[in-house]
Formats: C-alpha cells, structure tokens, sequence
C-alpha cells in the first residue's frame, strides 16, 4: 500500500480490534482517501484521527 508517497507492507489480516498504526504525512485528508480506497476494499472498518506524535503531524488509525 502506497500512502502519501511512502510505501508500506501491512498484512491487513493481522490488524486486530483495538489496536492501532500511526502513518506520519504532511496532508492527513489526502492520507486518509488514499487508506479508505484500501480498506473500503478489504471492508476493515477503521477510526481515523488527525494527531501529532512525537513532533511529527499524521494519522493514527484504529481498527473498530
């Protein structure tokens, strides 16, 4: 999965209820159309946050 340039190798499968990733990006809404395409197709259902984390602006993503 490519996500604002960056490309990650997530097994989707292994991504519990709960538990949840933090993918740093410059344009959080940009990230999050590019991720919802993914996981619309997969039918993950996910909560999705504009954060900052240690200095550095992204999304943290949270399986539901």
């Amino acid at each position: 999965m490519k996500l604002a340039g960056v490309e990650y190798d997530i097994v989707w499968q292994k991504f519990r209820r709960g538990t949840s990733l933090f993918f740093p990006c410059l344009d959080p809404q940009k990230a999050r159309e590019e991720l919802g395409v993914v996981l619309k197709r997969l039918n993950i259902k996910v909560v999705v946050k504009t954060t900052i984390q240690e200095g550095v602006k992204g999304i943290r993503v949270w399986r539901v």
